[in-house]
């Protein structure tokens, strides 16, 4: 195999890959670059198919530290387990590269992809996912289609095709968009916050910022509306087809010889499923309402033991498996056949319907902010706390040379019993990442972008059936809210699915988890009433129609508005938590902050210990923010700051030099004495002033507290040598 470069220009990337150059035992590798960034990818197979039906994909993201020429932070020096970013972006590869693998694939795969040199103004992701299309595209796995990534951004109100990090760091837009050809395969999107700064100058001037006129500010979350979605999908859509044609002509003589590997058929043997149809039509209808209850319900397998026993009283063949494959079958058609031709939905309700809904805020006492969100059979529990700045999360990312710190943190937890399972409960997996991730870029928006302080937000899932992620955006939103923490709006979340057969389509409003698994499309979109914040799609078609698109947006923005209803009314109950903190912020005169601080910290760890508060200080501006679980200790140590920083300003002496002068010893040290003087001002009086010869005995000689007469030798500013009259006789 002749080594090859190939380089593609497109969708303002140049890319470089490399084949059969690394990793030539691998089914497919490439060594894949774009600026100082290189990436290697590399897939294999098990040529032994799992008797399981479905795909056994594995896909790992790894940032190596001395990509970035790092060696790594902790005790141990070695990369052990993945960050989040890596978690997250080994899911997104995996979601974009499922659905080109053909039906009835059951071999094992892996596709690993290592950043081994980083590149600070390089997008890791979409660099991730066309190394790892390009090398499962040319590897001999049996695979005709490549697969593209395009991220929209929008600066100044323009739409801007795969921009640069630092050109995203400028974007309120942050749209993801994979596909294949003309079809969309995956789509994740967000939006940023930013503070409009208005023209009109407040008729007032605050002393404290020094005279400069004050402006009112106000944050947007910059929501996008369905319209403008659409036209930003459409945009990368041409994207993606563009390019996708580009990787096909250019890598297909490199593609190596096929595999020859046998697909599982998908055949449903028509006897048996008549036999069901025939015999077992109504069970397996009330099985399906059983189903809508719960998540996890064991009605089919009741019917399936049924159908079994009364085959073999039959003398007929009854394989467990192929039962189990075929009732399956006929209990997806009927599901699919009640949507589309008669407009039912398993439980009952219309196409458009939501779940319905009971809110309750603030039910734990200990807690700054919960709420107990229940929609349907899906339940969360969301809690909030509030933190100082220390308490964000240090994080690192392989593009950047400084640490990183999140201040709003989102976890979701995921336990077994919440769908009736024995299940242990371990560390959180890549789907509980996944959904935390997905509500806090819903809602990080609609968090104040000057909030002084880090949230963290947990959402504990003690029932589901479908949507849990959206009940955690809503439970979230009013936990917040509950907290005091004074978003710029609340944010609600939904989960929308399609099912789409023979030229007919229906989008479904609120899916269960029975919808999910049946359907055609799963498609979460959050946001407030004034548009978009963050969207997540899975389409398991291949691809989606924009008109399809537009109407499964409209539709879910009638039932995020009626949510939404729903939870402005449970704000309007919110009883404040006696748990919260006080927190009282305020400004002094900057030229003060010293004496806050006093000496070596001394004064501001008094105040601290004194009162049990934490206190944060803008040295620049005089901003000072006071927290802590007394409010009555916070008054008082408010009231004791602004009384050291209204307290006259000491104005230094002048001194005679020759001239004595009382003072008062304040510390005593190896090296001599600190002495108060007249003006208040600490002077050092050196051991070696003291006295004609040098002593070694201060602390027996002289006491903290004792009066000293002082002779000034030198004044030089704030700086004043003394000695003394004993060392000058």
């Amino acid at each position: 195999m002749q080594e090859q470069m190939i380089e593609i220009n497109v969708n303002n990337l140049e890319e470089k890959y490399e084949f059969n150059k690394i990793a030539k035992q691998a089914s497919g590798a490439v060594m894949y670059r774009q600026g100082k960034a290189v990436l290697i990818a590399a897939v294999a197979i098990d040529e032994k198919a799992v008797s399981e039906d479905f795909l056994p994909l594995t896909v790992q993201y790894m940032e190596k530290s001395y990509a970035a020429a790092k060696i790594p932070g902790g005790f141990i020096k070695r990369e052990t387990k993945p960050g989040d970013f890596e978690t997250l972006t080994s899911r997104i590869v995996d979601r974009s590269l499922r659905p080109l693998f053909p039906k009835g694939f059951h071999y094992p795969v892996t596709i690993s992809i290592m950043v081994v040199s980083s590149d600070s103004d390089v997008d890791m992701q979409v660099a991730a996912l066309h190394a790892a299309s390009a090398a499962l595209y040319v590897s001999d796995i049996p695979m005709q289609q490549s697969i593209a990534a395009v991220r929209v951004g929008k600066i100044d109100g323009e739409m801007l095709i795969n921009p640069s990090l630092s050109q995203q760091d400028e974007s309120v837009l942050d749209l993801l968009v994979v596909g294949s050809g003309s079809d969309i395969l995956m789509i994740e999107m967000r939006t940023m916050a930013s503070e409009v700064i208005d023209d009109v100058e407040v008729d007032m001037i605050d002393p404290m910022m020094g005279g400069v006129p004050l402006i009112l500010e106000h944050q947007e979350c910059n929501e996008l509306d369905e319209e403008t979605l659409v036209s930003a999908i459409a945009l990368a859509g041409e994207a993606i087809n563009k390019a996708t044609q580009n990787y096909i002509e250019a890598f297909g003589e490199v593609v190596r010889e096929p595999l020859a590997l046998e697909l599982a058929e998908d055949k449903v043997d028509e006897e048996l499923y008549h036999y069901i149809e025939n015999n077992y039509a109504n069970e397996v209808e009330s099985a399906i309402s059983h189903m809508a209850k719960s998540e996890r319900s064991t009605e089919l397998k009741k019917i399936r033991a049924k159908i079994m026993e009364a085959l073999e009283a039959e003398e007929k063949e009854a394989d467990k498996k192929l039962v189990s494959k075929v009732l399956e079958r006929y209990k997806k058609t009927v599901v699919r056949a009640m949507i589309l031709e008669k407009g039912v939905r398993a439980d009952g309700r219309a196409l458009d319907e939501v779940r319905p809904i009971t809110i309750e805020t603030n039910l734990l006492p200990s807690v700054h902010g919960s709420c107990l969100f229940t929609r349907g059979q899906t339940q969360a529990l969301v809690t909030v706390t509030l933190g100082d700045k220390k308490d964000s999360q240090m994080y690192e990312l392989i593009t950047e040379k400084n640490s990183q710190s999140e201040n709003f943190m989102v976890h979701y937890n995921f336990p077994g019993y919440s769908v009736g399972e024995a299940k242990y409960i371990g560390a959180p997996g890549r789907r509980e990442l996944g959904h935390g991730n997905l509500g806090k870029r819903a809602l990080e928006p609609a968090i104040p972008l000057n909030y002084d302080g880090t949230i963290r937000l947990v959402s504990e899932i003690l029932e589901s059936n479908g949507s849990s992620s959206m009940a955690t955006i809503c439970g979230g939103s009013l936990a917040l809210r509950s907290a005091n923490v004074d978003m710029v709006d609340l944010v609600a979340g939904i989960a929308m699915g399609l099912v789409s057969e023979n030229g007919k389509h229906a989008v479904l409003t609120d899916i269960m988890g029975l919808e999910d698994h049946d359907g055609d499309m799963d498609f979460k979109i959050a946001g407030t009433k004034n548009g978009i914040t963050a969207l997540q799609m899975d389409i398991k078609l291949g691809g989606i129609d924009l008109e399809v698109l537009r109407e499964a947006l409209a539709q879910a923005s009638i039932g995020k508005n009626h949510i939404l209803t729903l939870m402005e009314e449970a704000e309007e109950n919110i009883v404040e938590s006696g748990a919260l903190p006080s927190t009282e912020y305020f400004m002094v005169n900057p030229s003060k902050i010293g004496d806050i601080i006093g000496k070596a910290g001394a004064t501001i760890r008094d105040i601290i210990e004194k009162f049990e508060v934490s206190i944060d200080i803008d040295r620049d501006e005089g901003g000072v923010k006071l927290s802590g679980g007394d409010k009555e200790k916070v008054a008082a140590a408010k009231e004791h700051i602004k009384s050291i920083a209204d307290a006259p300003l000491k104005k230094q002496m002048v001194y005679e030099v020759g001239k004595s002068y009382e003072g008062k010893i304040k510390k005593i040290v190896d090296f001599g004495l600190f002495v108060e003087m007249p003006d208040g001002f600490d002077a050092l009086l050196h051991i070696s002033k003291v006295a004609k010869e040098r002593v070694n005995d201060l602390p027996e000689r002289y006491n903290e507290g004792d009066e000293i007469t002082v002779v000034v030798m030198e004044q030089k500013g704030k700086k004043v040598e003394l000695a003394t009259p004993a060392f000058l006789a």
